[in-house]
C-alpha cells in the first residue's frame, strides 16, 4: 500500500508529502509529478516519483494500485477542462481497486464560477464508486499575503468583498488534515468542510497590515466590475479576472465563511493565525 499525491511538487501538494514524512516511511509516499527534477529532492530521501499529466490519461495506466490511498488534489489549468483532467485520476482510481481516493475540493457554500469545476469533480467521483473523501478546503492566506507587493506599494487593499468575512487558514493547516484522512482510519466516504477558526473581514486585514508595517494600509472597497478591470489592467487574462471578482463576490455573501471546525479537528490542533501568515510574509 503506497499513499500517492498528485500534483506534488506544486505548493499545496508539497506541504502534504513533506508532513507525510513526518508519519509514515519514505518509501511508502508516492509523488506524482509531471516535472521530476522539481522532487529531485525527495527522490533521494526515498520517495517514490511517478511522472504522470492530467492532460495524458495513459500516464496514469497502471500508476496505482489496490489497497492505494491516493490524494487528488485540483489542478489549475482552468481552461484545459478540468473535471475532464481530474476524471482521468479517478478513472485509473477505480481500474485499480484503490481504498481510498481524496480530493481538495471547495467549501459546499461557495457559488461562484469557480466551484462548478469541484461540484463537476466531485459527481464523477461519487459516481465511480470509489471510496471518497471530499476535502472542501477554503481559502488559503497565502493567497493574499503572497501577493503583498502591490498592497505595500499603494496602501490600500483592494477587493469586491465589501464587509464579508472569509475563514482561511495556511497551506500547511489544509495539508494537516489531508495527511490526518490519509493516513488515519474510518474516513471513507465523508465530506469535511474545512476553513481556518476566525473569520476576518477586508477591512481588518489592512487594520493587521497597517499594525504590523507600522504604515497605513486602507481597505479600499469597490465593485465586481471594477475589479475585474484592475486585475485585467494589471496582466491578468480577463476570463481569470473576472473568476476572482465572482469569488470576491461570494466573499461579500459570507459563502466563504466557514465554520465548521473541521479543519482543526482533523489538524488536531488551531489553524494558523492570519497575524502569523502576514508576520511571515513581511519576513520575506
Amino acid at each position: 500500500m503506497s499513499i500517492v499525491v498528485t500534483g506534488a511538487s506544486g505548493k499545496l501538494g508539497r506541504h502534504v508529502v513533506e508532513q507525510l514524512l513526518e508519519k509514515v516511511p519514505a518509501g511508502q509516499v508516492t509523488a506524482v509529478v509531471r516535472s521530476p527534477e522539481k522532487v529531485a529532492d525527495l527522490a533521494e530521501r526515498g520517495v517514490r516519483v511517478a511522472v504522470a499529466d492530467y492532460n495524458a490519461p495513459e500516464t496514469f495506466d497502471g500508476l496505482f494500485a489496490a489497497d492505494d490511498k491516493v490524494l487528488l488534489i485540483s489542478g489549475n489549468e482552468f481552461d484545459k477542462g478540468r473535471v475532464r483532467q481530474h476524471s482521468v485520476v479517478i478513472d485509473a482510481a477505480k481500474a485499480a481497486g484503490v481504498a481510498l481516493l481524496a480530493y481538495t475540493s471547495a467549501p459546499g457554500s461557495l457559488t461562484a464560477s469557480l466551484a462548478d469545476d469541484h461540484r463537476g469533480t466531485e459527481r464523477a467521483l461519487l459516481d465511480s464508486g470509489v471510496p471518497y473523501v471530499l476535502l472542501r478546503n477554503g481559502w488559503y492566506h497565502e493567497n493574499y499575503t503572497e501577493n503583498l507587493a502591490p498592497v505595500l506599494e499603494h496602501g490600500a487593499v483592494v477587493a469586491a468583498a465589501g464587509e464579508g468575512r472569509i475563514s482561511t487558514a495556511s497551506r500547511a493547516d489544509y495539508a494537516a488534515a489531508a495527511v490526518a484522512v490519509l493516513t488515519g482510519e474510518g474516513h471513507e466516504n465523508a465530506t469535511y468542510e474545512l476553513g481556518g477558526d476566525e473569520a476576518w473581514s477586508f477591512a481588518e486585514y489592512a487594520a493587521e497590515l497597517s499594525r504590523q508595517t507600522g504604515r497605513e494600509i486602507a481597505y479600499n472597497p469597490v465593485t465586481p466590475e471594477a475589479l475585474t478591470g484592475i486585475l485585467a489592467g494589471a496582466g491578468l487574462p480577463e476570463p481569470a479576472a473576472a473568476m476572482f471578482a465572482d469569488v470576491d463576490a461570494a466573499i461579500a455573501k459570507g459563502e466563504l465563511a466557514v465554520d465548521s471546525g473541521d479543519l482543526s479537528r482533523l489538524a488536531g490542533r488551531p489553524t494558523t493565525p492570519l497575524s502569523e501568515a502576514v508576520a511571515a510574509a513581511l519576513k520575506d
